[in-house]
């Protein structure tokens, strides 16, 4: 029986070519469609599907006289077929819990076969969309969703999106953004260790196990041969020789979701190499955290974006519970030489982080070009503290230079006001979560439970205002958030996993 699980978890993958994005298949046409704005949001024809073959579209564009947004708009809607627009359902007036409950059936879609041009991947199993313009499943966003499965009673859809996500990693050599072919060239936040632990199948561990491994490899990809002072794709490798990740994307072009976006900002930018420019966009896109002053070099601007020179704390704090996960597997299914290398490896990583990712008052990002920790602080100096990599001085200290961030409405995710979606005053979910976790499990109860009250307040209060949740909140003012490239959006998968997870907490249970 051991034989055949080590079998199962150290066998190697064959990932399937990655399909070509919209805008690669169709060229001037995504193009002209995009930049001419037929559209107001650029997702629409990333997901629209193609009527006919690509190569008889393309010809017919050719020749086609579309020099006015109404005879390109004819053109496009006589070859594509357009996704609908979300549903809003009014429904009864009922508690926050009831609410969020109901909205499971809602948000969950099955994808087993998508129509032929379809940018959409197929999945073998149900699983649970954001919501509003997220009409597919999301990375990161989904293991903050299914923390609210379990409460009420709905493990068969974890395990669903277990299997889901397991598959990605089996087809394609690891998990996109989200499942789209325009996705593919990047992921986002390494949750699957955390995903895959929610499963209540024992038979699955091998299974899992192998996948981490396989996830784990795509981070990890050219590791072997970087020597000091060096970064490849997503690892950098220290003067010192400390290994550890970066955001990055595969490909360095426009997004397909954000196209026109990218593009005037490439275009306005003149002194900066485009490649560049948009690798840093789409590798803020792959963090989440897009976009953020975090990321910028001056805070305000997003043509000073440099996501790919920063060593982002919160990715090095996930990957060290990714090894650690699968040490703990190997153990398990006792295959001592994988136990015993991710162990070292955990130890390793948490040296690092500990040594270069502190600047001596709180956790923040490693700036590959001046070879110090960031003074600016951000939300995600919690991260460390969730998996654990914190030592107790660590965590003390964190916590107080956490505190400025936790207002009446919850955790704003930076003190910069920018504009951008992923600063000040804007509170997200899963930063709640990842800071009352991480607050708890180093002891510091009183902060965690004023996040926990604050946040619940900031939904109720909206919930009871428009009968909805979103997917981010102005904590400040405890309304509706702004900023970034799209209104706010309905739903909201991650905001409904973590108030559902937290509500169903005993109050004086800590956790």
């Amino acid at each position: 029986m051991i034989a055949r699980l080590l079998f199962a978890a150290t066998a190697v993958l064959t990932v399937a070519a990655t399909p070509l994005s919209p805008a690669q298949r169709f060229g001037k046409l995504y193009h002209d469609v995009q930049m001419r704005r037929l559209f107001p949001d650029g997702k629409t024809f990333a997901d629209a599907v193609p009527k006919r073959p690509d190569s008889r579209i393309v010809a017919a564009y050719r020749v086609c006289k579309c020099g006015t947004d109404a005879t390109l708009r004819r053109f496009v809607l006589a070859n594509f077929t357009l996704p609908e627009a979300p549903i809003t359902r009014p429904q009864p007036c009922r508690s926050l819990t009831e609410h969020i409950d109901q909205l499971w059936s809602q948000l969950t879609r099955t994808t087993t076969t998508v129509p032929a041009g379809s940018s959409a991947l197929t999945l073998p199993r149900r699983y649970v969309v954001p919501g509003g313009r997220f009409r597919e499943m999301y990375y990161w966003d989904s293991w903050f969703s299914m923390l609210g499965l379990p409460t009420a009673r709905r493990q068969d859809l974890v395990e669903d999106m277990v299997v889901d996500f397991g598959s990605l990693i089996d087809r394609y050599g690891h998990i996109p953004n989200g499942t789209r072919t325009y996705y593919l060239s990047r992921s986002q936040p390494p949750f699957f260790y955390l995903i895959a632990g929610m499963s209540r199948d024992a038979a699955t561990l091998a299974t899992l196990t192998r996948q981490l491994r396989a996830e784990h490899a795509y981070w990890m990809q050219g590791a072997a041969t970087l020597v000091p002072g060096h970064e490849s794709a997503r690892v950098v490798r220290l003067p010192d020789g400390a290994l550890l990740n970066r955001y990055w994307d595969d490909r360095a072009d426009a997004r397909d979701e954000s196209y026109r976006e990218d593009t005037e900002l490439a275009n306005t930018t003149p002194g900066r190499p485009r490649a560049e420019l948009m690798r840093d966009l789409r590798a803020a896109a792959e963090s989440g955290w897009d976009f953020s002053s975090r990321w910028l070099a001056d805070g305000r601007s997003l043509a000073t974006i440099r996501t790919t020179r920063l060593v982002p704390v919160d990715l090095n704090s996930l990957m060290v519970g990714m090894e650690q996960a699968i040490a703990a597997n190997c153990r398990v299914l006792q295959d001592m030489p994988c136990a015993t290398s991710f162990t070292a490896r955990v130890e390793a990583r948490t040296q690092a982080i500990r040594r270069h990712l502190w600047n001596g008052r709180f956790f923040a990002d490693y700036d590959l070009d001046t070879g110090q920790p960031n003074a600016v602080a951000t939300a995600a100096m919690t991260f460390p503290l969730f998996t654990g990599v914190a030592t107790a001085d660590q965590a003390r200290a964190t916590a107080r230079a956490f505190a400025p961030f936790v207002g009446e409405g919850g955790v704003r995710t930076t003190l910069t006001a920018s504009g951008q979606q992923w600063d000040d005053p804007n509170g997200w979910a899963p930063l709640q979560w990842i800071a009352i976790q991480g607050l708890r499990r180093y002891g510091e109860q009183a902060l965690a439970a004023r996040i926990r009250t604050a946040w619940l307040a900031t939904v109720t209060r909206e919930y009871d205002a428009s009968g909805k949740l979103l997917e981010k909140y102005d904590v400040v003012e405890r309304r509706p958030g702004g900023g970034g490239e799209y209104p706010n959006q309905d739903g909201f998968g991650w905001t409904n996993g973590v108030t559902r997870a937290l509500l169903a907490e005993k109050p004086d249970s800590g956790r």
